[in-house]
């Protein structure tokens, strides 16, 4: 009897880890779909991860995880060419460190709260149905090891957006990142009952490629550079990605989360507290109604 594969959706699937992932999920048998934001960018990578994976089953989905439009038109498309979602891994993320000023979305919302947080809760919505379908669906999110630096961080439900406080990329990010932590919690409750199961992984540092940042100061790439030398490569941080979604061992696992060493930890007192999660998950709500 043919076995029928897992599907393995990657945002960001095009560069870095997410690009390892690909490669590793389609040496395991998974047929993956890599969204990409770029569709030129994204043939390259395709290329690339074929060759590299030696494997065929490997397929392009055009999706700017700063756009609800392209999310909704993204998740139509995948309804068309897919019966069911085994595992989708919301890996994409904005992270531009050259940015001084909020940048807004055309949807007008910033652009790292948009793209890291709001995003992957309107898709993962909008591709349920498939995951519903699945066996046993596994959903990924992405939270930073960074978060450790802020224990005292919050989400500041009033002003999300750095419309009237002072922004950072760093700032951003991070709020949109314990977002994440706590939309996992959350979600892993929702479904429960369904099966589906839902993790996140707290990506350690990982040598990144200043050659995408070409606007950042000669003081920044030394800093990186000064950086990389503690960090680990996107193949291995890509190694926890490939466990969460097909190690048979966590199957039942959910609401965890993940170091790089495949281990649970824990995060911040304030994003395991119901009151915080709910407070977050009400205001995310107001973005995708």
């Amino acid at each position: 009897m043919k076995t029928i594969k897992k599907t393995c959706l990657i945002t960001g699937g095009n560069s870095g880890i997410g690009k390892q992932a690909a490669i590793q999920l389609a040496q395991n048998g998974f047929h993956v779909i890599i969204g990409v934001r770029n569709i030129e960018r994204g043939k390259l990578a395709l290329a690339e991860i074929k060759q590299i994976s030696a494997q065929d089953d490997i397929d392009l989905l055009q999706i700017d995880m700063s756009s609800k439009k392209s999310i909704l038109d993204a998740s139509l498309k995948l309804n068309n060419r897919i019966d069911k979602l085994d595992v989708l891994i919301h890996n994409a993320a904005d992270f531009d460190i050259a940015r001084k000023q909020p940048e807004k979305t055309v949807d007008g919302i910033e652009s790292i709260w948009a793209t890291n947080h709001i995003g992957p809760v309107l898709l993962t919505n909008s591709v349920m149905n498939l995951m519903k379908n699945s066996e046993q669906a596994r959903i990924i999110t992405i939270a930073s090891k960074g978060l450790m630096m802020h224990p005292n961080l919050t989400v500041d439900l009033k002003d999300p957006e750095f419309e009237t406080r002072k922004f950072s990329v760093p700032k951003a990010y991070y709020q949109s990142k314990l977002a994440q932590v706590m939309y996992t919690y959350w979600l892993s409750e929702q479904l429960k009952e369904t099966g589906i199961t839902v993790n996140c992984i707290r990506v350690t540092n990982v040598k990144v490629d200043t050659g995408r940042y070409p606007n950042i100061s000669g003081f920044m790439k030394f800093l990186y550079s000064i950086k990389s030398k503690f960090s680990i490569t996107p193949e291995d941080m890509a190694k926890t990605y490939t466990h969460l979604a097909s190690s048979p061992d966590i199957k039942t696992t959910t609401g965890k989360y993940f170091n790089e060493m495949n281990k649970t930890v824990t995060s911040s007192p304030y994003s395991n507290k119901k009151e915080n999660i709910d407070a977050v998950m009400n205001l995310t709500m107001k973005y995708i109604e």
